[in-house]
């Protein structure tokens, strides 16, 4: 052989697993026993993290809270604000705790969400006449006209998280996702 030409590398020197005849039999190949074989980046007992309902269910919360912050007409709001106001809207006077519980947060939370409403201006706090433990929470005029200004982008929310599903798979996430929520 010339100067500038390699020579194939001897079978013998190279580590790792023979390689396999491409002409044998499925059956008979070394791989056939693991179904993730053609997948280096998955485990040999077939776990991948990557496929598991709880990483998706994550992803699809990034995807959606990055359209909402991209698309709400307000963009200071956070999801958990906008739950808070949408429903005041919706329910009008609530207590703390029961604005928690319809809107899926612990009271800590509630408590901060309703904190930073105040801030801006947009509910009224007051205790409960007839269990002074109690607060009550409203909407002020300013919340009550952000929160009827803000449905049609929150629509538009809902649309694009959803567009790359038909009419029916998306009627069959929610349905899904109500089960088990």
């Amino acid at each position: 052989m010339g100067a500038n030409r390699k020579r194939p590398p001897d079978p013998a020197s190279i580590s790792g697993p023979a390689p396999t005849d491409p002409h044998q039999p499925d059956a008979q190949r070394p791989d056939a026993q693991r179904p993730d074989a053609q997948r280096p980046d998955v485990a040999p007992d077939g776990y991948e993290v990557t496929e598991q309902i709880g990483h998706l269910l994550r992803r699809a919360h990034q995807r959606a809270t990055a359209l909402f912050q991209e698309t709400l007409a307000d963009p200071t709001l956070t999801p958990m604000q906008f739950a808070a106001l949408m429903k005041l809207r919706d329910a009008g006077l609530l207590s703390q705790n029961h604005l928690g519980r319809l809107t899926a947060m612990d009271p800590a939370t509630v408590q901060g969400v309703i904190r930073r409403l105040e801030e801006r201006g947009l509910i009224v706090r007051r205790a409960d006449a007839t269990d002074r433990r109690r607060t009550l929470l409203a909407l002020n005029p300013a919340g009550a006209a952000l929160a009827d200004q803000l449905v049609d982008s929150a629509r538009t929310v809902s649309e694009r998280t959803l567009a790359p599903l038909d009419p029916a798979e998306r009627r069959t996430l929610v349905q899904l996702l109500k089960r088990i929520g």
